[in-house]
């Protein structure tokens, strides 16, 4: 009861207590932090995907700077040889302006990436443009775009219709739970059955490997693990034909047995000024982050 009140609290909780909390999760500030970030994991054999913080950008000259940002991340990431990839915010990049317009910038992204070798995944954010995302995705994969992949919400009731309709068209596809406050009209609210939904939409993205579908396994929900490890072998799959995905600073010693017990790993490294909205959300998928920011409030625990 505490932790959902706090929770409830958490827009009226000082910044200042706020990032306190929420660096643990953040690579920094600039750039940089997430180089260095993704160099130290590097010497784990773990590999991080770079988001550049940000969303819902409301007018065009924003949306081409948030781009040009993204752009540079790409270069230092060919002329470093680092072992990561770009996580795209389609409202960063116009979506939520117009639809035509944040698909011209993604496919500057991605076109680049591919010139260069590299791989990006499109971010998905909250309901209003789930629909653009999924469509924008299957643009880009029907022009060849196959270095580009994309997050799907297991809490969102549509996502098994969104997967069926992509498998043939052999995605990447990275299977979280979700992480923003949507209706009961569209989501399951209960955590039990968004668990299992997740572990039902898991079982058909490893079952259709063999068609060139690639998991990308987001979860630090131990019973989710577990499941993927099981089905993993069960079903004979090799370590290049799916990987782990974790947020930075989560779980950090199932994070390393992962790696140790020889699975691909790579961890979320988001940095920026926009660090705020980020840091709330983990904090309210998780309460007792929240309490942590709670106690220093308050003095508790010293």
């Amino acid at each position: 009861m505490l932790d959902k009140l706090i929770v409830k609290a958490i827009p009226l909780m000082p910044r200042k207590l706020i990032w306190a909390v929420g660096k643990k999760y953040i690579a920094g500030l600039t750039f940089e932090d997430a180089v260095n970030t993704t160099k130290q994991f590097a010497k784990l054999n773990g590999g991080t995907t770079i988001d550049v913080l940000g969303e819902f950008v409301s007018d065009k000259e924003r949306a081409i700077k948030e781009r040009d940002s993204s752009l540079r991340v790409l270069e230092t990431i060919k002329k470093e040889n680092l072992p990561t990839y770009l996580s795209i915010k389609p409202t960063s990049n116009g979506l939520g302006i117009d639809p035509e317009f944040g698909y011209e910038n993604v496919k500057m992204l991605v076109e680049r990436a591919k010139q260069l070798g590299l791989s990006c995944r499109l971010d998905m954010e909250n309901s209003p443009y789930t629909e653009g995302t999924v469509q924008l995705y299957k643009r880009l994969l029907l022009e060849g775009y196959d270095n580009c992949g994309i997050v799907l919400q297991a809490y969102l009731k549509r996502t098994e219709s969104d997967i069926m309709s992509l498998i043939d068209l052999k995605p990447n596809i990275r299977l979280c739970k979700g992480v923003y406050n949507e209706s009961a009209d569209i989501a399951y609210k209960d955590k039990g059955e968004i668990r299992e939904n997740w572990k039902k939409l898991l079982n058909i993205l490893l079952e259709n490997v063999p068609k060139g579908v690639h998991p990308a396994i987001a979860t630090h929900d131990e019973e989710c693990l577990q499941f993927a490890e099981k089905r993993i072998k069960e079903l004979g799959l090799t370590n290049d034909q799916y990987h782990f995905e974790m947020l930075l600073g989560v779980r950090e010693e199932r994070r390393n047995k992962l790696l140790k017990d020889g699975h691909h790993v790579t961890i979320y490294v988001p940095f920026g000024e926009d660090w705020y909205g980020y840091s709330t959300r983990r904090m309210q998928e998780n309460p007792e982050i929240a309490m942590h920011v709670f106690k220093a409030m308050f003095g508790i625990g010293k």
